[in-house]
């Protein structure tokens, strides 16, 4: 069973107040985009769990989000039998894309249907949000609007696929200092909320990230990799996560490959598209079916998609389809 492992940016981050289990209380839109790894699964008879991958930077051992989700669901079920797990690995580790949680997010989603554990999709967001609080996202894909630690996830109305382009600097950002440096709403003010704003008036120029500038604060560079990118050819510009990789999305295809095409004599740059939610699920699940045959992707997304009613998102403008 082979199956890709979706990136993702946020469109949006707003902190809000720091909780009392140490973690901060957020309001953020996740969005897919077709940037992968490929993850591959084979049963094994030894009862072992085995995890290897193509970059030396990554960790393939017990401490690895795959090898750790894995476990999980081999240990809390009982599951006798074992696989063996094979990356190759495309998505920067500490960029603010969430490989490592996307990674984990297919782990037991896959491995429900090899161990034919037959977890709905309320218990696969269970086990995700013990892992880690961007995994359950990876359950959803598409348009999503993420609360608390980010793990309370809300399927939204998907725009149509929107070109991005993705801007790497050859350094990271840590999470943990990102957040520690940033001012949450809550503590200074009545900030109104700008997603907010933006859903009800579906405006991309309202959207911030509130971790930027303590982003910026600790690798001041990183304004350089945001400056390549300008205001008036993109829809949107932003740090994705706490970062270092900088996004921008563009109303059609035109705009982003000449834009593109000046970022890449600056920097390691990668063009690709917004991922809507059915998308998503139809490239995930295409093929993985473990008797070989070809998946009902029908049959699939109707158990996964959430029964919730989902905010209206229309478009800005008319824009041409990439």
């Amino acid at each position: 069973m082979n199956i890709k492992s979706f990136a993702k940016i946020n469109l949006g981050i707003e902190v809000l107040r720091k909780r009392a289990d140490g973690y901060h209380e957020i309001r953020t839109l996740f969005q897919t985009i077709r940037f992968f790894d490929e993850i591959d699964f084979k049963p094994r008879r030894d009862g072992r769990i085995t995890l290897c991958g193509d970059r030396e930077d990554v960790p393939w051992d017990e401490r690895n989000l795959i090898h750790r989700a894995a476990r999980l669901l081999k240990e809390k079920y009982g599951v006798d039998r074992g696989v063996g797990i094979s990356v190759t690995k495309r998505i920067p580790p500490g960029k603010g894309l969430g490989g490592g949680s996307s990674n984990a997010a297919v782990t037991i989603w896959a491995l429900n249907r090899v161990w034919s554990l037959g977890l709905n999709k309320a218990g696969l967001m269970a086990l995700g949000r013990t892992l880690g609080a961007d995994v359950p996202y990876f359950l959803e894909g598409g348009l999503c609007l993420g609360e608390g630690r980010g793990d309370r996830v809300r399927p939204l109305d998907d725009f149509p696929p929107l070109p991005c382009c993705l801007v790497f600097p050859p350094f990271a950002i840590s999470t943990a200092e990102a957040y520690g440096r940033c001012r949450p709403r809550l503590t200074s003010g009545s900030e109104p909320s700008k997603i907010t704003q933006f859903l009800a008036r579906k405006d991309f120029g309202l959207l911030e990230n509130d971790l930027e500038a303590a982003a910026f604060e600790l690798n001041p560079r990183l304004k350089d990799f945001k400056n390549l990118f300008r205001r008036d050819e993109t829809l949107l510009s932003l740090v994705s996560g706490s970062g270092s990789t900088v996004f921008a999305l563009f109303p059609d295809r035109d705009k982003a490959g000449r834009v593109f095409k000046d970022a890449q004599r600056e920097a390691t740059a990668l063009l690709v598209e917004t991922l809507p939610r059915e998308q998503y699920w139809k490239e995930l699940v295409a093929g993985v079916s473990p008797s070989g045959k070809a998946t009902d992707f029908g049959s699939v997304i109707r158990r996964f998609e959430s029964s919730r009613p989902s905010l209206p998102l229309k478009e800005k403008r008319k824009r041409k389809r990439p």
